[in-house]
């Protein structure tokens, strides 16, 4: 996911169908000069749709086609025929998909189930034919209605990625490495800030046919909780993980000062964030001989649950794994 194509925010026009004119006709038979009042009822205007699929993970489908009409429900006809319905549009989205009113920014729906349809917005009512208009004292309605007009709105839709845990932590921390050590996934690595510019999701196999999804978030820095650096488009996406992973190198300055700090910036974005639960993995403990980590540790001053790893030996790595699997299985 870490490439130009991974797309999280997008603004579409909307416009579900007018329903069909009800009919004015009436019966015309042979022998029959008089028939009465048999005009059908209009077709519903189409719905717009959206559907979610775990196949996609970007927006990038919604970037240039911006502009959804549906369809127009058919006019009734006679012998009391129903139009047709308009066609409904249906756009697929992935799994974690918010629509938004983009005037106020007002919560539509959200996507976060593989195959689940929800509407966007309704077609319009068609309209009833003359038929429901006959009555003891009007034999012979000669009017119907007109179907109601469908609804149109510019709608944001923003992606949250779904994971299982979410990795926290300053640039260059190591998580694009160990997201590349535990998982399949090829994010792209370097020894400079800001690597990550996108998240990137990877499957990490656990034990037997267990396994739950690791996400690797872009760095965070201070004041991103204001939007500054990366800021705002990434702290939405830690918001659906059920555990946040903080990883923060061994040969950090003040590692318990470097903790407060991201937690200070998630509880400025969204205090909920501390209610989360939480691994502090402290990375590239490869730099420091295995005989003092434990002196190391005296050092940190904080209330976490804290493992050292390294993704350049896979030390603490398995132990890393099996902690993660049982915080979210207490999660369920």
């Amino acid at each position: 996911m870490n490439n130009p194509n991974f797309i999280d925010y997008v603004t579409i026009y909307s416009k579900s169908g007018n329903g069909g004119e009800g009919s004015k006709h009436f019966r015309r038979e042979k022998f029959v000069p008089k028939g009465g009042p048999d005009g059908g009822d209009g077709g519903r205007g189409g719905h717009i749709i959206l559907k979610g699929n775990k196949q996609l993970w970007t927006l990038l489908h919604l970037k240039y086609k911006k502009h959804f009409v549906a369809e127009k429900g058919k006019p009734g006809g006679g012998s009391k025929k129903n139009g047709a319905n308009g066609k409904d549009i249906i756009i697929e989205v992935p799994l974690g998909t918010i629509a938004r009113k983009k005037d106020n920014d007002e919560k539509i729906l959200e996507i976060t189930k593989n195959n689940e349809e929800k509407t966007l917005l309704q077609g319009g009512i068609g309209g009833l034919g003359n038929h429901n208009f006959k009555s003891s004292t009007n034999q012979s309605p000669k009017y119907a209605q007109s179907g109601k007009n469908g609804m149109e709105q510019w709608i944001t839709l923003e992606l949250k990625v779904l994971a299982d845990v979410g990795i926290v932590g300053f640039p260059n921390s190591g998580k694009s490495t160990l997201l590349s050590v535990v998982s399949k996934a090829k994010p792209k690595i370097g020894d400079y800030p800001f690597t990550t510019i996108k998240p990137n999701l990877g499957v990490v196999p656990y034990k037997e046919d267990k396994s739950f999804v690791l996400a690797d978030i872009p760095g965070i820095i201070e004041g991103a909780s204001k939007g500054k650096g990366l800021g705002l488009r990434f702290l939405r996406h830690i918001e659906r993980n059920s555990i946040l992973l903080f990883l923060i190198p061994i040969n950090s300055q003040n590692i318990t000062k470097e903790y407060n700090l991201l937690l200070k910036e998630l509880k400025f974005y969204n205090k909920e964030l501390l209610d989360k639960e939480r691994i502090l993995a402290i990375s590239k403990s490869d730099l420091v001989e295995k005989s003092k980590l434990e002196t190391e540790l005296k050092k940190i001053n904080i209330d976490t649950p804290k493992i050292f790893i390294s993704s350049i030996n896979y030390f603490g790595i398995e132990e890393l794994k099996e902690q993660i699997w049982k915080k979210i299985n207490i999660k369920k």
